[in-house]
């Protein structure tokens, strides 16, 4: 830090020249928790790509039903189940195009009655093709040229995996259409989202749809409803929508694009550069924050500062502390994912067992051959009926296997809430001002779906003697033999079932708690700086806060 910055010119009214400034004081000041959000703005600058409009909100909110509406045919998959996977996002082209982006950096050219392979649940489930955005052109849109509809997984879905990737894009949105169904409206979870999308984007207009569960009186309550609840508690209030696919959808449709889409779109220079600063002016805004910190620190002599640090990274707020918190959160759970597994598990063990010894009975008497044919036949069949039963538990059943995932979670968002608490308390108790706001999450993914077994049909190789063995004497013996191997296999497969979970359930609460302890570490290590490294730089940060200050005001006009 010992190199002085360089002014930021006051003639300058862009946000570009801004950005570079704000990307040189956060590298000076090692304000290493807004890198996010600051990626976000200079990569929109650079590319000056359309206008993002992104529809958000909570699983099975109608947000895929919405755009097909919008888009006047099915082109994303809906259905009973979660089932947006990746990011989806749809443009004006002059053909029709769909691009599949991978996490390698490969891109898969596909036909649009492909698009569910890649994008839906069902189809590529947990995302095991790796999809990270698909990209649709449609020339369809062309009335909407410069902007971008981006199709996010739903932010409450069982699917943990999909909330981190909606959350995870936040900082791309341009305009926000929050989706909130009438039969479940505008929850916690809704209104933390629009909190935080208030960093990004000055475009939020909710969405209520499925207003066709709703009688006219019903859709007055919601809506009077939503006001109240906006006001109250985040004190402002936003534009309202309906929507149904089933009832008046044209006059919402027409609304819609004639108040939002065309809007937009005849209005979309203007609007990036409105975007743009918006975001810029929410940066500026963490920033002085974090300077406040900084010059009130500068202005302590030596030993004085390093009394405030003492302060302020007291035992409440210990890294190593915090490690253990975060590590003891993640053994205690960890340990009872295995046992809560095996729990809900033992129920099945009984229909799938009445099942498998049903079906065998059935199919066992057209097997043909000797031993070693029939035993092989035998391995096949349960192969396939193992696999297929496992695969419907740990497809239909898996939202019930998250409890201790949910629950360390919970408990390292409250713990690290406890931390930005306890951090925020000192700083206000020794210098008197507030800790900036920053945005920060624990991701979480769901684990990947297990692979199934079988064993063998004998413990020793009998199989291997067929020739000796005369099948019209012992054909009978066998195939209960068979049937009595079934219990055996089906506890096993239970039992890997569980251990495959388990495994992964919890290597996911393990990835969160290096993020917790990464979050404490970055945020800790940032605060140091400011408190440890700012010596004899408060005309410095003086000057670089008026500058910020008046840049934020250029930004306005």
């Amino acid at each position: 830090m010992d190199r002085m910055l360089d002014e930021l010119p006051r003639h300058i009214h862009s946000v570009e020249p801004v950005l570079h400034y704000l990307r040189q004081v956060c590298t000076h000041f090692q304000i290493a928790s807004l890198n996010r959000p600051l990626e976000a703005a200079e990569s929109l600058l650079v590319q000056n790509r359309p206008i993002d409009v992104a529809i958000l909100g909570q699983f099975k909110a109608g947000k895929s039903s919405f755009l097909n509406s919008i888009l006047g045919k099915p082109v994303l998959p809906v259905g009973a189940i979660p089932v947006t996977t990746a990011i989806t996002r749809l443009q004006y082209g002059e053909k029709e195009r769909v691009q599949v982006r991978h996490f390698d950096g490969s891109v898969t050219e596909v036909a649009l009655a492909d698009l569910p392979d890649y994008t839906s649940e069902a189809k590529n489930p947990n995302n095991r093709r790796n999809v990270e955005v698909v990209d649709i052109e449609l020339p369809s849109l062309m009335p909407y040229a410069g902007l971008r509809l981006v199709d996010t997984p739903g932010l409450g879905s069982v699917f943990a995996y999909h909330k981190s990737t909606s959350e995870n894009w936040l900082p791309e949105v341009g305009a926000a259409l929050m989706a909130v169904s009438s039969d479940r409206p505008l929850s916690e979870n809704d209104l933390e989202l629009i909190r935080e999308l208030t960093q990004y984007t000055p475009n939020i207009l909710l969405l209520l749809t499925k207003t066709d569960l709703l009688s006219t009186e019903q859709q007055d309550e919601v809506i009077a409803f939503f006001h109240q609840t906006l006001q109250r508690e985040l004190n402002r209030d936003f534009p309202l929508y309906l929507y149904s696919t089933q009832v008046d959808t044209e006059h919402h449709k027409q609304r819609i694009e004639r108040e939002i889409l065309q809007s937009l779109s005849s209005n979309r220079d203007s609007e990036f550069q409105r975007i743009l600063r918006h975001k810029t002016k929410s940066l500026l805004r963490s920033i002085l924050g974090y300077l406040d910190i900084a010059l009130q620190t500068a202005l302590q002599a030596d030993s004085d500062r390093e009394g405030l640090r003492a302060q302020i990274l007291n035992e409440q707020v210990n890294e190593e502390l915090m490690r253990e918190e975060l590590g003891l959160i993640a053994r205690e759970n960890a340990l009872q994912t295995r046992p809560m597994l095996k729990a809900y598990l033992d129920r099945f063990y009984a229909p799938i067992l009445e099942k498998a010894v049903a079906r065998l009975e059935k199919d066992i008497p057209s097997w043909k051959g000797n031993l070693w044919q029939l035993s092989r036949h035998f391995e096949a069949w349960t192969s396939e009926v193992m696999t297929e039963e496992m695969w419907k538990i740990s497809r239909s059943e898996s939202p019930h296997f998250f409890g201790t995932l949910k629950k360390s979670h919970a408990s390292f968002s409250r713990s690290l809430a406890a931390f930005r608490r306890f951090l925020d308390e000192n700083i206000q108790k020794v210098l008197g001002i507030r800790l900036a706001e920053v945005d920060w999450s624990i991701d979480v993914a769901e684990p990947e779906h297990p692979d199934i077994i079988a064993t063998k049909s004998f413990d020793i190789h009998l199989d291997l003697i067929w020739f000796l063995i005369p099948m019209f004497l012992f054909r009978k013996a066998f195939e209960r033999h068979f049937v009595r191997c079934l219990p055996r296999e089906v506890e096993m497969n239970l039992s890997r079932l569980a251990y495959q979970w388990e495994k992964r359930i919890n290597a996911a609460i393990d990835s969160m708690k290096e993020q917790a302890v990464g979050y404490v570490r970055d945020e800790l290590a940032t605060i140091d700086a400011l408190l440890s490294k700012t010596g004899g730089q408060s005309e410095e940060i003086r000057r670089i806060t008026e500058e910020l200050k008046e840049a934020s005001e250029r930004l306005e006009s």
